[in-house]
């Protein structure tokens, strides 16, 4: 019988670098489309891998490892990094090559990492990114020198303007890479790593070859905790303080007079009068009144641009999902299944499709200000803020990212180190106003300031004070936590500010794609099903002939926010708004196609379902014939929709990240108890006015 053809895997190669090294944006100008995230198992570490071909058309799998600034492990994205390269994780194979980018602007600091990686034995390519900011700041660098002096490949790149690419993929096409060349230990210390080493190899947590390299990280990690073998590593560290006491300080040094003496040899640096660009930026951006002014103008230009920009493709997709209903209307014969499909399905998702322009205008303005850099002066700028609630400007990062979607934002505090900051992190996060929010804000704020009634300007006023309620309740709460959660220490917040330099667009639309393609993945799936739910539950059972009862009341869903209603009237709310607020837990834009349904169901003929939905509810009312939709009903959901935990994705991310159901149920509870009571406040008290 002929063998069985073994099965050939594409090549792994990984990607490390330190944080801000443009490590992603060359990721993404090799993989493009075809890549995918997803979590490490275990932990909430975002994974991303994608496919690329070298110039024979070879494909080759990429891996995008977290960044980090050492593989001696004092976070999760460090420990990461380095199991991964050491083997350690079953959910990832040990990379075949490695590819160590490097701010050829920060060269000194960026070897570090890069040696220690180059010291674990895997075939390596480095590159030199950044080569032009490199070149402004009068640093000219050799690469063939510093190829010479490490052994493997050094490839010059700007990888935001893909120079220097076709040299990398020719690189990625060598069947054999040279391995690095070793650093040389100190004779005391190189024995008592000798030793540890045995006895990190019988526990299987480093390879079998002497890479030192990999057992000195391994040994100055601080993330240990629940780690295999964590016995064999306080024996070996113990072996280690024996046989070379103050081990970890010779190594360190060792390790820097050997970035020193490649630093010498490879740079030679010119002298520029007066401060770079970067420096005479930084002096108005950071400025404590000018910066301040600047990011307000910043935002406001943000929220003047989805209401203006934004309306024209908004009003293209409406007339589609208009055009849609009354085509189908046109084709069909009246029942259930036509209603379905136009009161279900091409309402319920179209009122949240069309959305999705200004959302994406959201992400695209703030993947432009991570790609230039000024994101971490946003951190800087708010750290003074922050430490008057507790916190530093480090945890105004996850938050930042919390107003894009506070499930990322949770995830993105485990760059903190002290525990009770991040807790207190995790909790204010969703009170961050995320992209989630911005229709029922934006289907709210049209209702109550129509098109002939309010100026665009109106509108980015409201807009903007309800993203700042939510910033002042994310303070005011992290104020009282920090009060509450007593805790040793405190930290300071050391954040490096990366040189400003033109965007990658390329890089920023394949984050816009990616965004659009979960929002419609998701309006396809979630929005869908529940919308379907829902028009089922507004529909059945139907009255009996004969019988003049409203058949949205005597449906399931009628029954059902009847029962509610006496606990939201207060708030101004009817029980149709009611079961909005129930459905919108599974995900807050949801809220605005349960409104379609409800408000659409009181039309039998089906005619209401070209016009547009806040014509509709300006047209509802009340019992006594005042409007169902007047400014304290439209000011109170607002203001309920800017505390409220409507979110379940939310809550399970918290119980991932603190390993406990005690927070996400605290999480909910203060938050929706919040929301009700400040809403309540703003309809009754606004009623007290005589508004």
């Amino acid at each position: 019988m002929p063998d069985t053809p073994v099965a050939v895997h594409p090549p792994v190669i990984a990607f490390v670098g330190n944080p801000n090294t443009g490590k992603t944006t060359l990721f993404n100008a090799l993989t493009g489309l075809s890549q995918k995230v997803a979590n490490y198992a275990g932990v909430t570490v975002e994974k991303k891998e994608g496919i690329c071909h070298d110039q024979y058309g070879k494909s080759l799998r990429i891996l995008d490892l977290p960044g980090a600034y050492s593989l001696s492990a004092r976070t999760p994205d460090e420990a990461i990094l380095r199991d991964v390269l050491l083997g350690r994780r079953t959910d990832t194979i040990r990379p075949d090559r490695v590819i160590c980018v490097i701010d050829a602007s920060n060269l000194e600091r960026n070897l570090y990492l890069a040696l220690q990686v180059l010291g674990l034995g895997t075939p390596a390519i480095v590159v030199l990114n950044m080569m032009d900011i490199a070149e402004v700041r009068g640093l000219k660098i050799s690469a063939t020198c510093l190829q010479e002096q490490l052994g493997v490949p050094v490839i010059p790149m700007q990888a935001n303007s893909r120079k220097g690419m076709e040299r990398l993929r020719v690189a990625l096409s060598q069947v054999d890479l040279p391995l690095a060349k070793s650093v040389d230990y100190p004779p005391p210390l190189q024995d008592a790593l000798a030793k540890a080493h045995e006895l990190l190899n019988e526990a299987a947590l480093v390879p079998q070859s002497p890479t030192f390299t990999a057992t000195a990280s391994l040994l100055c990690s601080h993330e240990l905790d629940g780690s295999p073998g964590n016995a064999a590593v306080v024996a070996a560290r113990e072996g280690l303080e024996r046989d070379c006491p103050g081990w970890e300080e010779k190594l360190l040094s060792s390790q820097y007079n050997r970035i020193g003496e490649l630093v010498r040899n490879a740079v030679e640096q010119h002298v520029i009068g007066g401060p770079n660009a970067t420096e005479k930026i930084d002096a108005v951006l950071l400025h404590p009144f000018f910066g301040w002014l600047i990011l307000s103008g910043l935002m406001t230009a943000l929220f003047a641009t989805i209401f203006s920009v934004a309306d024209i493709p908004m009003g293209w997709i409406d007339e589609g999902f208009g055009w849609a209903a009354d085509w189908i209307k046109a084709r069909m014969a009246e029942g259930d299944l036509r209603d379905l499909l136009t009161d279900g399905v091409v309402a319920g998702v179209g009122s949240v499709v069309i959305f999705l322009p200004q959302i994406l205008l959201l992400f695209f303005f703030i993947g432009l200000l991570e790609d230039t850099g000024y994101m971490a002066r946003v951190a800087f700028i708010m750290d003074r803020l922050m430490g008057l609630v507790g916190l530093n400007g480090r945890a105004f990062i996850p938050l930042l990212s919390s107003y894009a979607c506070a499930i990322p934002g949770i995830m993105a505090t485990r760059t903190i180190a002290n525990p009770r900051e991040r807790l207190i992190t995790i909790l204010v996060a969703p009170l961050a106003s995320c992209s989630a929010r911005l229709p029922v804000y934006v289907m709210m704020i049209g209702v109550l300031l129509p098109d002939d009634s309010g100026s665009v300007w109106t509108k980015v006023g409201f807009m903007l004070g309800l993203y700042a309620l939510g910033t002042v309740g994310m303070f005011l709460f992290a104020w009282l936590f920090h009060r509450k959660l007593r805790s040793d220490s405190d930290s300071t917040m050391i954040l490096e500010l990366p040189p400003y330099k033109a965007p990658a667009l390329r890089a920023v639309l394949l984050r816009l794609w990616e965004r659009a393609r979960v929002f419609v993945t998701q309006a396809g799936t979630v929005i869908l099903m529940i919308s379907i739910l829902l028009w089922a539950a507004t529909s059945y059972p139907k009255p009996d002939a004969g019988d003049d009862t409203d058949r949205l009341t005597q449906s399931i869903a009628g029954q059902l926010g009847k029962q509610i209603e006496p606990i939201i009237e207060p708030l101004g709310y009817d029980w149709k708004m009611g079961i909005g607020l129930i459905a919108s837990f599974a995900a807050r834009e949801v809220f605005v196609s349960t409104m379609s349904i409800l408000y659409r169901a009181d039309d039998p003929d089906g005619e209401e379902g070209t016009r547009p939905l806040r014509t509709i509810l300006r047209e509802q009312s009340r019992a006594d014939g005042s409007p169902l939709f007047n400014g304290r009903t439209c000011l109170s959901m607002l203001v309920f929709y800017v505390f409220a935990m409507q979110c379940m994705g939310t809550l399970a991310i918290t119980r991932r990240e603190t390993n406990s159901w005690k927070w996400p149920l605290f999480q909910f509870a203060y938050l929706t108890l919040t929301a009700y009571l400040a809403a309540l406040t703003v309809y009754q008290g606004a009623g007290i006015l005589g508004y």
